[in-house]
C-alpha cells in the first residue's frame, strides 16, 4: 500500500481541484491511500470524497498548539509521499514535520516554502499561465501517472432538507444560482433581476438560491418555484445539491468549479480574475460557460445581458 498525505488546507475551489487530482491519482495507481489536511471548515466535503481515506483537520485559529497537535498527528504515520499543493510557509512547515520517503511541493510555491521540499513538480507549458487545475495535476507525475482527469469524482451522499426541493416539487431539475462570493469584488449584484427574468419566462422553471451567506429574498417570487437556501447550504450536502440541479450559475468560485468537475452545465460569472486560469475546467467543454463583465467591473454587467448569454447557452442543449 501507497501512503500518500495531500496537504491542502484551502480553499473550496483549489480543495475541489485538488479532490480532482486525488481522484485521478486513484483511477492510475493501484494499491494508493490517501490522506489529507484540511481546515475544519471545509473538511466536511474532503470527508465526503470517495478518494479520500482519512482526513486530518488544520484549526487555524488555535495558534501554535493547534499547529503542533496536527503535525504530532500526522507524525503517526510514515507516508510514501506527501504532496503540498498549496504552497505557502505554513503548509511548507506542516510538511518539513511529517515523516516521508518523499516530500513534494509546487515549482511556484511562495512565502519561501520551496526550501521544506525534496522535489519541486514543473509548471505546465504555459507556466503560471496554466489553469490552476493543470498546475495541480503535474503531481500526478511523481506517482508515474499522466496529468489529466481519470476516474470520476464521487461524493457519499447525504440525506439533507436542502434537496427536498430538488426531489419532491412538480416541474424538472432547478436552476441552482451560488449568490455570493468571499471577496466582494468578484460578487455579482444581479441575481435578484436574473432570477425575475428566468421565472416569468418559464412558469414551470424551479431556481434555487445557494450559498453560505444569507441574502434575503424579500418574498418576491413564487413559493412553488423558489427556494432559498442561502446561510443554510451545507458543505456535505452541496454535491448532492449541485448534482441534482439542470444548470448552475455562479460567482468565481468554489461551486462553480464543483459543478463543473461533477459535469453539471455551468455559467461561471466573472469580474478581475481570468478565466483562463480559473474558469471552469477545462473551458472547452460543451457544458462550461463564463460570462465577464466590461474591464472586470461587475457593476457593469446587466441581468438582461447574463439572461440573453444563458438563454443562447442553454439553447445548445435543447
Amino acid at each position: 500500500m501507497t501512503e500518500l498525505l495531500i496537504i491542502k488546507p484551502s480553499s473550496l475551489g483549489d480543495i475541489v481541484h485538488g479532490l480532482q487530482v486525488a481522484t485521478s491519482l486513484k483511477a492510475q495507481v493501484p494499491h494508493l491511500r490517501i490522506s489529507w489536511v484540511v481546515r475544519e471548515i471545509f473538511a466536511p466535503i474532503v470527508r465526503a470524497c470517495e478518494a479520500v481515506e482519512q482526513v486530518h483537520v488544520f484549526e487555524r485559529n488555535a495558534g501554535a498548539k493547534g499547529f503542533l497537535k496536527l503535525t504530532k498527528e500526522l507524525r503517526k504515520t510514515n507516508y510514501d509521499y506527501v504532496f503540498d499543493m498549496q504552497g505557502l510557509l505554513r503548509t511548507g512547515l506542516m510538511t518539513s514535520r511529517t515523516i516521508a520517503a518523499k516530500k513534494v511541493g509546487r515549482s511556484d510555491a511562495r512565502e519561501f516554502a520551496g526550501g521544506f521540499y525534496d522535489e519541486k513538480v514543473p509548471l505546465p507549458p504555459d507556466g503560471r499561465r496554466s489553469h490552476a487545475l493543470e498546475i495541480l495535476l503535474q503531481f500526478c507525475t511523481v506517482l508515474g501517472a499522466k496529468p489529466e482527469l481519470r476516474g470520476v469524482l464521487k461524493f457519499r451522499e447525504v440525506d439533507s432538507l436542502n434537496l427536498r426541493f430538488a426531489d419532491t416539487r412538480g416541474g424538472g431539475k432547478p436552476i441552482v444560482m451560488f449568490v455570493d462570493s468571499r471577496r466582494a469584488e468578484k460578487t455579482w449584484g444581479g441575481f435578484k433581476q436574473l432570477t425575475e427574468l428566468i421565472l416569468r419566462e418559464d412558469k414551470n422553471r424551479k431556481v434555487v438560491w445557494a450559498g453560505s451567506s444569507y441574502v434575503h429574498d424579500r418574498g418576491a417570487y413564487p413559493p412553488a418555484q423558489f427556494f432559498n437556501l442561502t446561510g443554510n447550504t451545507s458543505l456535505v450536502s452541496l454535491p448532492a445539491l449541485v448534482k441534482r440541479a439542470d444548470w448552475v450559475i455562479a460567482n468565481d468560485s468554489g461551486p462553480m468549479h464543483l459543478a463543473a468537475a461533477l459535469g453539471v452545465h455551468v455559467v461561471g460569472i466573472f469580474g478581475p480574475t481570468d478565466p483562463r486560469r480559473f474558469g471552469p475546467y477545462p473551458l472547452n467543454a460543451p457544458g462550461n460557460f463564463v460570462i465577464q463583465a466590461p474591464v472586470g467591473d461587475l457593476k457593469l454587467l446587466s441581468a438582461k445581458e447574463v439572461y440573453s448569454k444563458f438563454q443562447r447557452a442553454r439553447a445548445r442543449f435543447k
